[in-house]
């Protein structure tokens, strides 16, 4: 009989192959070995009760909402093996442990974001501002390319097209697993070359003090909170679409293709085979030179 901590093993083993996100196949075991194997990681899967579990999730599940859903999902797909593995009968242990948990309170789904008439002052602060170097490049090149955290923070030199101006991002590290090419407006070209005069070498365009790694996903929010600012990083996207909505005439579908987002109609999305490149240069171009005051 298995013990938990061997049976998350095998079930990690067996799916992360399947995981198109590095940061989420790491952070699959960590997050159990840190929360739910100092509870129940040495005891034979087929002991364990609702009540071990609700020991695990209770501490966190209010202070750290969200990493307390992700623990309870995967502890529920390591009891979901085990059963079919033969190793348990009866209702898995995470069915009834809502019972025992306070309400977490709604869900916010949107994230906080700065007007976008205060952005022009949000990035001469950064610019200006003592934090590391690299930090603050990859912060402005996040904003001036309205894209997620995590695509930003992996860019590697190798997905920079220098004669086309273009980032390049491979589907792989997208939301919705699909190429995305980035028109890169002046500023950003700019910041490349920053970037390329940075101490540290290493493959990725962003790196932290250790070439290997790519800056920790938690530097945009530390930055926020030491600015005072009520925002998130992934905010600055809809920061972007509403200035593209309120202070310029681009279509709806450029500005919605900046964000990579994919076209809800069905049938349109069937004609439309290109990805609007040379419009959303111009419109990135605009952003840059609004951002830039």
């Amino acid at each position: 009989m298995p013990t938990f901590a061997e049976a998350a093993s095998h079930v990690h083993e067996a799916r992360k192959a399947g995981w198109k996100n590095s940061k989420h196949v790491a952070q699959w075991l960590t997050t159990l070995k840190t929360y739910a194997f100092p509870i129940f990681g040495e005891r034979p899967v087929d002991q364990i009760t609702t009540a071990d579990v609700l020991r695990a999730l209770s501490p966190i599940w209010l202070e750290k909402p969200e990493t307390a859903r992700r623990l309870r999902q995967r502890i529920g797909t390591v009891f979901d093996w085990a059963k079919a593995a033969g190793h348990r009968t009866g209702d898995n242990p995470i069915e009834g442990v809502s019972k025992g948990l306070p309400n977490q309170g709604d869900r916010d789904e949107h994230f906080t974001a700065l007007p976008y008439k205060d952005v022009p002052q949000f990035v001469t602060r950064l610019r200006e501002g003592q934090a590391n170097p690299a930090t603050k490049l990859a912060f402005e090149f996040l904003i001036l390319t309205a894209s997620r955290t995590s695509e930003v923070l992996n860019a590697r030199w190798s997905e920079i097209d220098d004669f086309d101006r273009l980032w390049v991002v491979p589907a792989e590290r997208m939301k919705m697993a699909r190429v995305h090419r980035v028109p890169l407006s002046t500023r950003c070209v700019e910041i490349i070359e920053a970037a390329k005069a940075l101490p540290v070498r290493s493959e990725f365009i962003f790196p932290s003090q250790k070439p290997e790694r790519p800056l920790s996903n938690m530097v945009f929010l530390q930055m926020l909170k030491r600015m005072g600012v009520d925002a998130t990083a992934h905010g600055f996207r809809s920061s972007f679409r509403d200035w593209a909505a309120e202070q310029t005439s681009f279509p709806r579908e450029v500005c919605e293709a900046a964000l990579a987002h994919t076209v809800e109609n069905k049938v349109e999305a069937a004609y439309r085979r290109g990805d609007l490149l040379e419009k959303r240069r111009e419109l990135m171009e605009a952003w840059g030179r609004y951002v830039g005051g």
